[in-house]
Formats: C-alpha cells, sequence, structure tokens
C-alpha cells in the first residue's frame, strides 16, 4: 500500500511538472471531474428538495382550504373583525405550517441525534419543538395581518364556505412551503430573519388594530393595552421564543466551530440568549397598563440582556471579524447620536428611539449571524461530552 501511495504521488508530481510543456494535467482534470460530479448530485439533491416542497405545497392547500370549507360553513363572512374569516384561517394556516414543519424534520434529519449525549439531544429537541411553535405563530400573524390589509383595500367584501376554504387553502400553501422548506435545513441566519419579519408583521397588525389611534405619541408599549393588547403581547412572547431559539443556533453554530474544549464559553452564550428571550416574553406577560413599575424594570433588563448576550458572543469568536466589529462600532455610534437627539434635542419622540434601537439591534444580529454562517461548517458535530458541564 505504501508502495501504491507513493507511485501515486511521484506519477501526480511528474504531470503537474507536465503543464510547463502543456501537456494536459491529468490530476487537476481528475480533480475537477470528481468536483462536477459532486457539484451534480448537490444539484439533484437540490432539485430533490424542491420537488419535495411543491408536493409540500399541494397538500397543504388540500388540507387547509378542506379545513377552511368546514370550519366556515354558513352566513358569508367579511375578511377582517368580528366573526370574520380572519381568525379561522389563522388558526388553520397555523396548524398546517407547524405539521409541515414536523413532517419535514422528521424526514430530513431523522436519526441525526442518534449519536448525541443526552443534553446535546435535548436541546436539540426542544429547539426543533420551538420552532414548531414558531412557524404556527408566524403564519397565523401573517395571515391576520394580510386579511386585515385586504379588508381595507376591499371593504364590504363577504365570502361563503367556499371561497373562504380556498382563501385558507392559499394561506396554508405558503405557510406549510415556508415552514417545509425550512425543516430541510434552516440556518442561524434564516431564523434571525424569521424573527426580524415576525417582529414588523405583529408589530404593523398591532397598530393596525390599537384600541388607541395615537398610541405612537408615547411608545411601543402603549400597544399592549385595550381590547387589542393580546396582538401586541403575543408577539412579544413569540419573539422572545424565537430570541431563545436563536441562542440555541448560535450556541450550535459555536460547538461546530470551536468543539467541545469551548463548551463552559459556548453555554454561557446559550443562556444569556435564553434569558433575553425570556424577559422579551415577559414583557408581554406583563402589559404596561397592568403593571407600569415591573413593565418597565423588565424592558430595560431585557435591553442589558441583548447587551450582555452580544458583548459575550462576539468574545467568543476566534479572531475578530472586521465585519462584525464595524457593524458594532457604527450601531454604538448611531445609538448614542439617537439617545441625544431624543432626550436632549426632543428632534424625535420616544416611540422613534425605540424603533430605531430596535431596528439597529436588528441588524447588528443579522451581521453576527451571516458571520457566523461563514466561519461555522454545516455538518452536525456531536459532542464528545457525556454531561455538559464538568
Amino acid at each position: 500500500m505504501l508502495g501504491t501511495a507513493s507511485t501515486k504521488k511521484s506519477g501526480c508530481r511528474a504531470r503537474r511538472a507536465d503543464r510547463t510543456s502543456g501537456t494536459p494535467h491529468e490530476c487537476f482534470d481528475g480533480l475537477m471531474e470528481r468536483g462536477v460530479r459532486s457539484g451534480g448530485q448537490e444539484q439533484q439533491w437540490r432539485l430533490q428538495n424542491e420537488t419535495e416542497a411543491v408536493w409540500a405545497t399541494a397538500v397543504a392547500f388540500v388540507l387547509g382550504a378542506g379545513a377552511g370549507i368546514l370550519l366556515l360553513g354558513g352566513d358569508p363572512r367579511p375578511l377582517a373583525g368580528p366573526q370574520s374569516l380572519a381568525m379561522p384561517m389563522a388558526a388553520v394556516g397555523g396548524v398546517v405550517a407547524a405539521s409541515a414543519f414536523v413532517v419535514s424534520t422528521v424526514r430530513h434529519h431523522r436519526g441525526e441525534t442518534a449519536p448525541m449525549p443526552r443534553w446535546q439531544m435535548l436541546i436539540s429537541n426542544l429547539s426543533a419543538v420551538a420552532l414548531t411553535v414558531v412557524f404556527a405563530a408566524v403564519t397565523a400573524m401573517g395571515v391576520l395581518l394580510a386579511t386585515q390589509v385586504l379588508a381595507t383595500g376591499l371593504q364590504g367584501l363577504r365570502l361563503g364556505a367556499l371561497g373562504g376554504g380556498m382563501l385558507a387553502g392559499v394561506a396554508s400553501a405558503v405557510g406549510g412551503r415556508f415552514a417545509y422548506g425550512a425543516g430541510i435545513g434552516l440556518r442561524t441566519v434564516d431564523l434571525a430573519g424569521i424573527l426580524f419579519g415576525f417582529l414588523v408583521i405583529g408589530t404593523l397588525f398591532a397598530m393596525s388594530t390599537a384600541a388607541d389611534p395615537r398610541w405612537w405619541e408615547h411608545n411601543f408599549s402603549t400597544l399592549g393595552g385595550g381590547a387589542g393588547s393580546w396582538a401586541f403581547n403575543g408577539t412579544l412572547i413569540v419573539a422572545g421564543l424565537i430570541v431563545a431559539t436563536v441562542g440555541s443556533y448560535i450556541g450550535r453554530d459555536l460547538h461546530r466551530l470551536l468543539g467541545d474544549g469551548a463548551l463552559a464559553r459556548v453555554t454561557r452564550v446559550v443562556v444569556l440568549w435564553a434569558l433575553t428571550g425570556a424577559a422579551l416574553a415577559a414583557i408581554g406577560l406583563v402589559p404596561l397598563e397592568r403593571m407600569k413599575v415591573a413593565h418597565n424594570v423588565i424592558a430595560l433588563g431585557t435591553l442589558a440582556l441583548f447587551v450582555i448576550a452580544a458583548v459575550t458572543t462576539a468574545r467568543v469568536f476566534p479572531g475578530s471579524p472586521r465585519a462584525l466589529v464595524v457593524t458594532t462600532i457604527g450601531l454604538t455610534a448611531l445609538v448614542g447620536v439617537s439617545v441625544v437627539l431624543c432626550f436632549g434635542f426632543g428632534i424625535f419622540g420616544v416611540t422613534a428611539l425605540e424603533a430605531i434601537v430596535i431596528g439597529l439591534g436588528m441588524l447588528w444580529m443579522l451581521t453576527l449571524v451571516r458571520v457566523l454562517g461563514i466561519l461555522s461548517p454545516s455538518q452536525s458535530r456531536p459532542s464528545a461530552r457525556a454531561k455538559l458541564l464538568r
């Protein structure tokens, strides 16, 4: 075997030398052939997944339309408002999307946790459960916002069981395809994008149904009061769940990058993001109009936890990626300037300041997870430790 390897190596070296005389480089050709073949297999795999997603979309439409027709029987209903199509459609779409994610995850990741120790398997399974809830909530909130917008543009429109069922089928198809694709392969950057999108969708819906149309004169927490408070408070609760799950995925990527030797530092990162998510959810569970002092304390605590989690995560990175450093310095400066303009000169109100800070924070998180996605391997990495902390 040693002789064979030596012969292949010397032959390859000889052919490499032949490049100067114009002779084809056979070793290079062989590598290129294998690369094309590997690329072809990757392409075939993606096409197969796309075909599966199309079938999943069709099944989701049929299930959503069937359930919608059954639930929306009786007199025609408006798109939004009391006794409307919105809530049943949102419920159907959410259930179908969650089911699509479960089916896709089981199909494409069955046995992936088998070589993992119990603690790592538990974290992975908890993340999957959390994501199932997330995709149900994202789809439902998207349906509610869409029906609210359509009701504004199509005033007076009322649909019966068949028309409402078809709309429920379309909503289920969109949510089902999105969730099924996520079950095939969900990256940390995708999850951070879902967080940002869900915050925007939920806040817009809360604005459109706010009991006080002049809520913006105070702050975003004012949306958590009145008859429609469930929309904003529910958005915060689900967003907290997403933040905690993003933290779990960040920990997964850091472990793939750094290995078991960094488990103690990675664990601190995951715990801090979990606490940040729990604090964000607590803001929704403790509305401003009921417990003002507790609400404000929790809100400030959430901001502090976010900063601590961000700094801790950045320090775990090997080296200091320039993209992350530049973004951190730039956003810190912008937040400082915004605070001065708000409280020092009164150029804009607290609501605008909150929107700026949240937007900049999400931009920083997106930069973080994109850099992490570039650095970390995509393959699963089972830990060799039987216990997380020892």
